[in-house]
């Protein structure tokens, strides 16, 4: 079995990936991403050899990141404080063009759709054991999600979403 440091190094940006886009970015992704490798520490000593460790993490992830959504929804922001900006670690490239907020504007279903196929990398028979879901049920998550950021997200010329792409 690989050493706990190893499983952290392969997967912890994938874990953050996935925590920011079902969180946003800031230090509840970042809190999130903390208690999934403190959860998985503990029961790293039980997994089976043949586990799939990146599908493992991201399962503790998402139920960490439920549990902090759940928080939220109970605790009371204080309107007088400015809140805090949010790291630049681990998304690719400092200015998202909003990208992150159009993300989290989209439904819980279509965020882990796409955080769990496009991000992760799952297939939507994973993506949809993950989500307690079906795979039907994933792809048209994941194909909504996607069509409804192609309306809310601007594409910039020059980007690397918007090379090659014939008008």
């Amino acid at each position: 079995m690989k050493p706990f440091e190893q499983l952290v190094t392969d997967h912890g940006t994938t874990v953050l990936r996935i925590c920011r886009v079902l969180l946003g970015p800031g230090a509840d992704a970042e809190d999130a991403w903390s208690e999934t490798f403190l959860a998985a520490l503990k029961a790293y000593p039980e997994l089976p050899a043949d586990a799939n460790h990146e599908a493992w993490l991201v399962t503790i992830a998402r139920r960490k990141a439920i549990d902090i959504i759940r928080i939220r929804t109970r605790t009371p922001v204080p309107a007088a404080d400015l809140p805090e900006l949010p790291s630049a670690h681990g998304n690719p490239g400092q200015d998202d063009g909003g990208l992150w907020r159009a993300v989290g504007a989209l439904p819980v279903r279509q965020r882990e759709a796409i955080a769990y196929h496009y991000l992760a990398g799952f297939p939507y028979k994973e993506a949809a054991e993950l989500t307690e879901s079906t795979p039907a049920a994933v792809r048209r998550a994941a194909a909504d999600g996607i069509a409804k950021l192609r309306l809310i997200y601007p594409r910039r010329p020059g980007s690397p979403a918007t090379e090659g792409v014939v008008k």
